[in-house]
């Protein structure tokens, strides 16, 4: 039977995966892919009556717990460095312009506004 990986296939899927090839690539991942689908091949004839199937190889479970505020929380800690606050949240010099784009970056110890 003829391998389903064949020069049409390999053509499609570069297509769909916008990826571009030449001669000598094609040549090779074709082989591979042959050789891929060769292996499938031979785990379909392995008699896998009797086995039980695993789902995920190990007896261990994750542990999970609750999300919550715990009583050392550090909520409002570091307010004091920010000099302006507006509406609960801190406020920061403005990164992007209204135009789009960066604002210029302000040299150290420069005041300016927004």
């Amino acid at each position: 039977m003829a391998s389903p990986i064949n020069k049409k296939t390999l053509k499609h899927l570069t297509e769909l995966t916008r990826i571009e090839l030449n001669t000598r690539e094609e040549e090779k991942i074709l082989k591979d892919l042959q050789k891929i689908v060769g292996y499938f091949k031979e785990l379909q004839e392995l008699d896998t009556r009797g086995v039980e199937p695993m789902s995920g190889g190990t007896s261990l479970k994750n542990v999970f717990r609750d999300d919550a505020e715990g009583e050392n929380s550090n909520r409002g800690a570091g307010r004091e460095s920010f000099p302006e606050e507006q509406g609960g949240f801190l406020k920061i010099p403005a990164v992007f312009s209204a135009k789009g784009g960066s604002l210029p970056v302000r040299q150290a110890g420069a005041s300016g506004g927004e």
